[in-house]
C-alpha cells in the first residue's frame, strides 16, 4: 500500500497555486506595467532565497474518486527569503485572483505575516495590492471573529516593535492593506502603477457623491505630499530597490545593532567646496542637502519623504560605515522653519532612530516655528513641542552640527540630550533672528528714524554681530568652533567614540506621553 495517489496530488497543487490567477490574468497584469506578486518577491530577494510558506493553502475541488478537478490558491503569497544575505519574512497580495481581495486563507496569511517576523525577530517586507474586503460570495461561509480573539493590529504593533517594516504599494491599495502599508517604518509607492486609498472611486461615488479617478483620490501626487508614504519610485523594480536599501541602514530586530560595512572613503577627507557653501549675505540660500553629501560616506546618503514637510531633511546614511540617521533643515523652502508637518516628520524620523539604536547627525540651520495664520490652523506650536520632547527623551548618541540659524524654541528639538556640538563661523544662535527681534524690539526707534530702513540696517547689523559663535566656544556653549572643512574628520571621530555605547541599547524602544 503506498501513498503516491496523496503525494502525486500535493504535487498537483503546488503546481497549481504557481499558475496563480492563470494566463489571461497574469496577461492581463503584464499588460497594465505590474509585475504578479511571485515576480516582486523574486525581484526584492536575493535569488533564490524564496522558502514560501503555506502553498497548499486554497480552494480545492476534488471529483468522487478525490482527484482534483480545480484549485484556487490563497491569493497571499507569504514566506522567507533572504535581502543581502540576512533572512526577512516577505509577503503581498496576488492580484490575479479576485483583484486582491482576500479570500479566507489569503486574509490567514497575510495575518500570519507578522507573527512570523515577531516570532523569528525578523524585518518583514510587505507587497501590496489588493482591498480589504469584498461582498463576494464565497463558497466556504466563515464566522466572525471571536470575541476573545486577540486584535488584529496588535501584531502589526508588535512587528513595528520589534524589527523592522517596509512595505510597498504597487497597484490599487484600499482598506485593511492600506492600513498595513502605512504602519510601516518605510514605505514606498509606484508612481506608475499604485494609489493608496480608505476606499476606491465607486466607495467614494456612493457614499459622498465625488467622482475621482483612482490617481486623484490617492495616487503619489497625493501621498507623497501629505506624508501617507515615504518615497515615490518609477516603477515596481525601482521600489524594491529602495526597500532593499533601506532595510541595509538597519539592524535585524531591536535586539541587534545595525551591521558596519567597510568604509572605503578617507575619514579625514576635507571638502573644500564648504569653506565657501555658506554666503556671506545672510539671506541667500544654499544647498543643504550637498553639505550633507559632502561630509557623510561617499554615496550613502538615502532620503526619505523629501515631498513632504520639506524644510526638514531626513536621511539616512552612514559615517565611516556605522549606519546613521541625518537630519537637516532645508533654507530653500520656507527658510528651513518648522511647520506642522516638518515637525511630524522629524518626530517619527527620531523614533526610527530610538528603536534602532542609529545615532543622529543634524546639521541646523532653524530660524524657527514656521508663523502666520496657516501655521496657527495647522497646530504647529503643538507639533513642534512634540518634535522637541521626542528629541529630549532619546536615548541614541546625538550630534549637531550649526551651521547657520539656531533660534526659538524649534531649534531645541535639534539637540538631543548630552549633544556633541559643532559650530561653524557662520552660525547664528539667540532667543530669535535678527529680524524679528529688531522689529520686536525697536519698533519706536526705527519708526522715528529719519530713514526708518537704515535704522532697521544698522540694528540689524549690531545684533547679528553679537549673534556670532565665538562667544559661545569661549563659554564652552559649543565643544567646538570649527573650519567647516573639519567637520567630517570630527564627526567620525566622534562615532568612534560612541561605539560602545550602542550595545546599552539593545532592546525595544519606549516613549512617555508627549503633547
Amino acid at each position: 500500500m503506498s501513498w503516491k495517489d496523496e503525494v502525486d496530488q500535493i504535487a498537483e497543487r503546488r503546481r497549481l497555486a504557481v499558475l496563480q490567477g492563470g494566463e489571461a490574468a497574469i496577461a492581463k497584469h503584464h499588460d497594465k506595467g505590474k509585475l504578479t506578486v511571485r515576480e516582486r518577491i523574486d525581484a526584492v530577494l536575493d535569488p533564490d532565497t524564496f522558502d514560501e510558506i503555506g502553498r497548499g493553502a486554497g480552494e480545492a475541488e476534488v471529483d468522487e474518486n478525490g482527484n482534483i478537478v480545480e484549485f484556487s490558491p490563497a491569493n497571499f503569497v507569504l514566506g522567507f527569503g533572504k535581502i543581502d544575505g540576512r533572512r526577512v519574512v516577505v509577503g503581498g497580495e496576488d492580484f490575479t485572483l479576485k483583484g486582491g481581495s482576500p479570500t479566507e486563507a489569503g486574509l490567514r496569511k497575510s495575518v500570519y505575516a507578522e507573527d512570523l517576523a515577531v516570532k523569528y525577530r525578523l524585518p518583514l517586507v510587505r507587497l501590496h495590492e489588493g482591498a480589504g474586503g469584498s461582498v463576494g460570495k464565497s463558497k466556504h461561509a466563515s464566522l466572525p471573529s471571536a470575541v476573545f480573539n486577540a486584535p488584529r493590529f496588535r501584531s502589526v504593533a508588535q512587528a513595528m516593535a520589534t524589527a523592522p517594516v517596509a512595505s510597498a504599494a504597487l497597484g490599487a491599495v484600499a482598506g485593511l492593506p492600506a492600513a498595513r502599508l502605512v504602519s510601516s517604518h518605510f514605505s514606498v509607492m509606484s508612481n506608475s502603477t499604485a494609489q493608496i486609498m480608505i476606499a476606491g472611486p465607486a466607495v467614494v461615488e456612493r457614499a459622498m457623491g465625488e467622482k475621482l479617478t483612482k490617481d486623484e483620490l490617492g495616487g503619489a501626487g497625493v501621498h507623497t505630499k501629505n506624508g501617507t508614504v515615504d518615497n515615490a519610485a518609477a516603477d515596481e523594480p525601482e521600489a524594491m530597490e529602495q526597500i532593499r536599501a533601506f532595510l541595509s541602514y538597519l539592524p535585524s530586530n531591536v535586539y541587534e545593532l545595525a551591521p558596519v560595512s567597510l568604509c572605503n572613503d578617507p575619514v579625514d577627507r576635507r571638502e573644500e567646496r564648504l569653506l565657501e557653501i555658506i554666503p556671506k549675505e545672510r539671506r541667500r540660500a544654499y544647498n543643504m542637502r550637498r553639505i550633507i553629501k559632502s561630509v557623510m560616506d561617499e554615496g550613502s546618503v538615502f532620503e526619505m519623504g523629501r515631498g513632504y514637510g520639506k524644510s526638514q531633511i531626513m536621511c539616512l546614511a552612514r559615517m565611516n560605515g556605522q549606519p546613521v540617521g541625518v537630519w537637516g533643515n532645508d533654507p530653500k523652502v520656507l527658510a528651513g522653519a518648522m511647520t506642522a508637518d516638518g515637525a511630524n516628520k522629524a518626530r517619527r524620523f527620531m523614533e526610527l532612530c530610538e528603536v534602532f539604536h542609529l545615532p543622529i547627525i543634524c546639521f541646523v540651520d532653524e530660524p524657527g516655528f514656521m508663523i502666520g495664520s496657516q501655521s496657527e490652523r495647522e497646530a504647529t506650536i503643538r507639533h513642534g513641542a512634540n518634535a522637541a520632547l521626542t528629541s529630549a527623551l532619546l536615548n541614541v548618541p546625538w550630534a549637531s552640527v550649526m551651521v547657520r540659524k539656531s533660534f526659538g524654541v524649534a531649534q531645541v528639538a535639534h539637540y538631543g540630550p548630552d549633544a556633541y556640538v559643532l559650530a561653524w563661523p557662520s552660525a547664528e544662535t539667540g532667543p530669535l533672528p535678527v529680524e524679528g527681534g529688531v522689529a520686536v524690539a525697536f519698533h519706536r526707534e526705527i519708526a522715528a528714524a529719519e530713514d526708518p530702513d537704515a535704522k532697521r540696517q544698522e540694528l540689524e547689523e549690531m545684533l547679528a554681530a553679537r549673534q556670532s559663535p565665538f562667544p559661545r566656544a569661549e563659554a564652552l556653549a559649543v565643544h567646538e568652533l570649527i573650519d567647516p572643512r573639519e567637520t567630517r574628520p570630527m564627526l567620525a571621530r566622534w562615532i568612534d567614540r560612541v561605539q560602545p555605547l550602542l550595545p546599552s541599547l539593545l532592546g525595544p524602544a519606549s516613549f512617555a506621553i508627549r503633547p
